[in-house]
């Protein structure tokens, strides 16, 4: 059996009972750090066997898994910290074990995002996790350029020393959306930094940078419901000419996105109900 357990994001009172006594059972522990790991380990009074899984080894100690998993090994597998298989390479296990026919399990427990999201104030429930940004200035603003129609919280993980650069993408990228910077969660100096992208850009060029990063950004859908009530008001207008003219509702939505910078969605369903409204006058 494959056990796949997460340990506490920076708190060690967050190790739940039932991963102690998992990481207990096993033949194995495969950690993304192992210096990390026996730090934690011998904490809660855990011995066994810890060997190395990470980003750099994961086709030979990955190779080396699933043949002591088909010996009838029961391994563990973690992360730095949180759930393994988010922004690291467990994930590549799991496939294999399901390609395999391999039982594994799935602990809860401790994750950033999670934690982040919720502390966030944000959104109620939609949310998209994106993880790590490419660490190329060209790729990075691609990235966010394909995610800026995105609906629900973006949330992002992001280290101390590429936050500024990041933010000041997003800045840009996004436009003055409302973002959270959450620091050190779970430890002593857990803090959430509130404000636009660019005010945040602006604090953290005047504030040194320390400690874990999650940055969560409000989605297309909040950023543009700001303007709901704008749009029914100096666009209903223009979309009524165009009607009247014969223009399609694809065309319209598309030409007033263009133009006024508002998804292409949310004036192409403001069309169909003028366009409805029409029909039943």
């Amino acid at each position: 059996m494959l056990y796949l357990v997460p340990t506490p994001i920076g708190n060690l009172g967050d190790m739940t009972f039932r991963a102690v006594e998992a990481l207990k059972s096993v033949d194995t522990i495969y950690a993304e750090d192992t210096r990390r790991t026996m730090q934690l380990l011998n904490h809660f009074g855990i011995g066994g066997r810890v060997r190395s899984y990470h980003e750099h080894n994961k086709g030979t100690a990955g190779a080396r898994i699933i043949s002591e998993l088909h010996a009838g090994l029961d391994i563990a597998l973690v992360s730095d910290a949180g759930m393994p298989c988010i922004s690291d390479p467990g994930f590549e296990i799991v496939e294999m074990c399901i390609a395999e026919g391999i039982d594994f399990t799935v602990l809860p427990g401790a994750t950033a995002f999670a934690v982040a999201f919720v502390g966030s104030g944000l959104g109620r429930n939609e949310f998209y996790f994106v993880g790590f940004l490419p660490k190329s200035k060209k790729h990075r603003r691609e990235r966010l350029e394909e995610l800026k129609s995105a609906m629900g919280v973006h949330i992002f993980y992001e280290s101390p020393h590429a936050l500024r650069s990041t933010l000041a993408d997003m800045a840009e990228v996004f436009g003055e959306r409302n973002a959270v910077v959450a620091r050190e969660l779970t430890k002593i100096h857990e803090e959430y930094i509130r404000g636009t992208l660019a005010e945040l850009a602006a604090h953290f060029e005047d504030t040194e940078p320390r400690g874990e990063f999650v940055v969560l950004v409000e989605g297309a859908a909040s950023a543009e419901a700001e303007h709901g009530e704008n749009l029914r008001i100096d666009v209903d207008g223009r979309i009524l000419e165009e009607l009247q003219s014969g223009v399609s509702a694809r065309s319209i939505a598309e030409t007033l996105s263009a133009e006024l910078g508002i998804r292409k969605k949310l004036i192409y369903d403001r069309v169909i109900e003028l366009k409805t409204h029409e029909k039943k006058l």
